[in-house]
C-alpha cells in the first residue's frame, strides 16, 4: 500500500457516554434524547459546569475561565450538554489528568474558551470590529442584509441554542458580555418578517435567501413554518437556506415529530415550486459528529430537504492542520450524510488572533485536502472580506508576506455602496480592492514591528487587547460608518514584490 501524507481509515461515529460524568450519572437515554431537557440543562456559567463535570476540573481551569469571562469574552456561556458531551471524551477521571484534557480538547478551544486560550500580545488585531464584515450596515430592512446582487441574509432572531466563542455575529447574538454590549433586534418578530417579505416582495433580483440568526432552531417552529410558506408563495425566490447550529449542537431539536413534520410540509411545497431547500450547519471538529447528528442529518434529509451543508470555521488550535480538516469531512459527508461546503478564516472579530490563519495557511491548507474527498464534496476554503464577500483563498489579487496584507476585488455593487455613493463610477468602484489581514502573530519580525508602531484601534488607541466594546446603537437602523473603523477609506496599494503565489508556510505540520 502507498503511503500517502493522509492515510484515509474509516471511523465509525461514537456517542461519547454521559454518565461518566457525574453529575448526569442518572440521566436516561430518553431524558438525553429530548430536546427541551436538553435546552433546560444548558450550562451558562462556572457554578453549573462544576455541577456536571463535580471534581474532575481543578481549580487552575475555573481561574483560567474566570479571567477570560472578564477580560475577553465576546460571547456568553451556553453549551448544551449534546456539545459538552464531546469535549474530553476518552480523558482519564483523574482530576489533574482530566483537566489537562480538557484545556486541550478542540472543541472546548472554541466553544468555552479560557485565558489562557488567548494570544498573550496580540489578543485582538488592530483592525479588529465587532461588525466585521458590515452586516448591519447593509440592512435594507432590521435584520435583512443585501450584501450580494441575488441574495440576502435574513436574521430571524438574536440567539442560539448554543454559543460559540469565535461567533462572527458577536455585537448581536446572545446577552451582553463584560466586553461586549451586545446590539440588539428592537422590532416585534411578526413585524420585523413582514418588513422582510415586503423587502423581497420589491426587490424580484434576489433569488436566494439565507434564513438565520442566531439560529432558526430557536423560532418557535410554527412561526418558523409560517415565514418559510410565505417565502416560497414569491416566485422570485428559488433557494432557501436555513442556518443551523443545532444540527450538531443540539440534534434533538431536528427530531422533534412536529418539527420533522413540520419541515416535511415545507419541503413538500418547495419541491412542487422546484425551489432548492438545504439547512446549513457548523462543525468544526470530527469529535462533534456523533451518531444522533447524523440521525438529525437523516431526518432532515428525509423531510425532503435536497442537501444538508456544513460551513466550518478554520482555527488553529481546532481543525487547521490537513488530517483535522480531512478528518472532519470524511465524517460529516461518509458518515453523517453532511455535505462538506465551506471552511471559513475567522473573521476579524475582537479576541481572536489566536483562532485565525494566515492566508497562506488557509491557502496551503487547501492544497493539501485536494485529492482525497469526491469533487462534490471536497469543502472550499474562503475569505470572508468586508465589503467584498466570499471569496476562495486563491483569488487574492496581491499579498504583502511581510506585513499579512491581502488585497481583493470584486465583481459586483452592495447596496450599501450604491446608497452611500449613488453617483459612483461603477468601473472604479469594482477596481478597488479592499485588505485583508493576517494575524499578526504570524507574521515575519519585520511585520510585526511594523504593526507595532503603525497600529491603532478602531478608538484611536494603540495597544493590544480592545477594552469594553459599547454598542453600536443599532435600533432597526444600520448604524452610520465611525471615523477610524475600518468602514470608510480606500485600500492602500500593495507593496512592491509582494508575493501572490502560496508557499508552504514554516509552521505548517
Amino acid at each position: 500500500m502507498i503511503r500517502q501524507p493522509y492515510q484515509y481509515a474509516r471511523s465509525p461515529l461514537t456517542e461519547p457516554d454521559w454518565r461518566r460524568l457525574p453529575g448526569w450519572r442518572r440521566v436516561t437515554e430518553r431524558d438525553w434524547r429530548d430536546a427541551q431537557w436538553q435546552r433546560a440543562h444548558c450550562v451558562k456559567n462556572a457554578r453549573q459546569l462544576r455541577a456536571v463535570v463535580g471534581d474532575l476540573l481543578t481549580d487552575r481551569f475555573y481561574d483560567d475561565l474566570a479571567a477570560d469571562r472578564a477580560e475577553f469574552a465576546t460571547m456568553a456561556m451556553l453549551l448544551t450538554p449534546q456539545m459538552l458531551n464531546t469535549m474530553a471524551a476518552g480523558a482519564d477521571p483523574v482530576p489533574a489528568s482530566f483537566t489537562e484534557a480538557f484545556l486541550a480538547d478542540p472543541v472546548r478551544r472554541y466553544m468555552l474558551p479560557v485565558r489562557s486560550d488567548r494570544h498573550p500580545r496580540w489578543p485582538s488585531h488592530p483592525k479588529a470590529g465587532r461588525d466585521s464584515l458590515h452586516e448591519a450596515e447593509m440592512w435594507v430592512v432590521e435584520g435583512l442584509t443585501h450584501r450580494y446582487p441575488t441574495k440576502v441574509l435574513a436574521e430571524l432572531v438574536a440567539t442560539c441554542p448554543q454559543y460559540c466563542g469565535h461567533c462572527t455575529r458577536m455585537d448581536l447574538v446572545g446577552t451582553s458580555t463584560p466586553q461586549v454590549t451586545k446590539a440588539r433586534l428592537v422590532l416585534r418578530p411578526r413585524d420585523r418578517q413582514e418588513q422582510m417579505l415586503d423587502y423581497l416582495k420589491r426587490t424580484p433580483t434576489v433569488r436566494d435567501v439565507v434564513v438565520s440568526g442566531g439560529d432558526v432552531a430557536n423560532v418557535p417552529w410554527p412561526q418558523l413554518e409560517t415565514f418559510l410558506m410565505r417565502l416560497l408563495d414569491l416566485g422570485s425566490v428559488r433557494d432557501i437556506r436555513l442556518a443551523s447550529k443545532a444540527v450538531v449542537g443540539l440534534p434533538q431539536h431536528w427530531l422533534q415529530p412536529e418539527v420533522a413534520e413540520g419541515l416535511g410540509r415545507v419541503a413538500a411545497v418547495a419541491a412542487r415550486r422546484a425551489v432548492n431547500l438545504a439547512v446549513h450547519t457548523h462543525a468544526n471538529h470530527a469529535q462533534s459528529v456523533t451518531p444522533l447528528v447524523a440521525e438529525a442529518a437523516r431526518a432532515l434529509l428525509d423531510a425532503g430537504v435536497r442537501d444538508v451543508r456544513n460551513q466550518g470555521v478554520l482555527m488553529r488550535g481546532v481543525n487547521a492542520t490537513p488530517e483535522d480538516l480531512l478528518d472532519l469531512c470524511f465524517a460529516l459527508q461518509g458518515e453523517a450524510n453532511i455535505l462538506p461546503y465551506y471552511f471559513y478564516l475567522c473573521d476579524l472579530i475582537p479576541h481572536a488572533e489566536h483562532w485565525r490563519t494566515s492566508l497562506h495557511q488557509a491557502q496551503w491548507l487547501q492544497e493539501a485536502i485536494m485529492g482525497y474527498l469526491p469533487g462534490y464534496a471536497t469543502p472550499r476554503i474562503v475569505c470572508d472580506v468586508p465589503h467584498v464577500g466570499k471569496r476562495w483563498v486563491h483569488q487574492a489579487v496581491a499579498y504583502d508576506r511581510e506585513r499579512g496584507i491581502s488585497y481583493w476585488t470584486k465583481n459586483y455593487r452592495t447596496e450599501l455602496e450604491i446608497r452611500q455613493s449613488p453617483d459612483a463610477d461603477p468601473e472604479a468602484t469594482l477596481a478597488r480592492r479592499h485588505p485583508y489581514y493576517d494575524p499578526l502573530d504570524t507574521l515575519p519580525e519585520s511585520g510585526r514591528r511594523w504593526w507595532a508602531e503603525h497600529a491603532q484601534d478602531q478608538d484611536g488607541r494603540t495597544g493590544t487587547a480592545l477594552e469594553t466594546l459599547p454598542g453600536d446603537g443599532r435600533t432597526g437602523t444600520a448604524p452610520e460608518a465611525r471615523p477610524g473603523d475600518g468602514r470608510t477609506g480606500t485600500a492602500p496599494e500593495a507593496r512592491p514584490g509582494a508575493p501572490s503565489a502560496p508557499t508552504a508556510p514554516e509552521d505548517s505540520p
